[in-house]
């Protein structure tokens, strides 16, 4: 993140070394969603959220998708990612079962 050193906080994903790594195909973009992927591509390329890298080992596409309000939001699929990293060992826990008074206390909202 900007402003922010890696040698403070820095995250990894622990990916299975056995799964072999996955470049998924640029698909083909339409005129409108491709100038709009590009124009927040530049966005968070100038405020230095991403950098461009000459040899990724795994690559994941954008997948524009258009909001109510008529304006694109860039999501990124990372479906092949997902198989290769470890599940979680622990449940998540269901929020049906909790009550409203749960949710606002310390403990549970930290």
């Amino acid at each position: 993140m900007p402003g922010i050193s890696p040698d403070i906080i820095s995250h990894r994903l622990s990916v299975n070394p056995a799964v072999r790594p996955v470049r998924q195909k640029r698909p083909a973009y339409d005129p409108e969603r491709y100038k709009a992927m590009m124009a927040e591509v530049d966005r968070l390329s100038n405020i230095g959220f991403i950098t461009e890298v000459d040899y990724p080992t795994w690559l994941a596409n954008m997948v524009m998708v258009c909001k109510p309000r008529k304006d694109w939001c860039m999501c990124v699929d990372y479906t092949n990612l997902n198989r290769a990293c470890p599940k979680d060992s622990f449940p998540y826990p269901a929020l049906t079962n909790w009550s409203t008074p749960q949710l606002a206390t310390p403990s549970l909202a930290s």
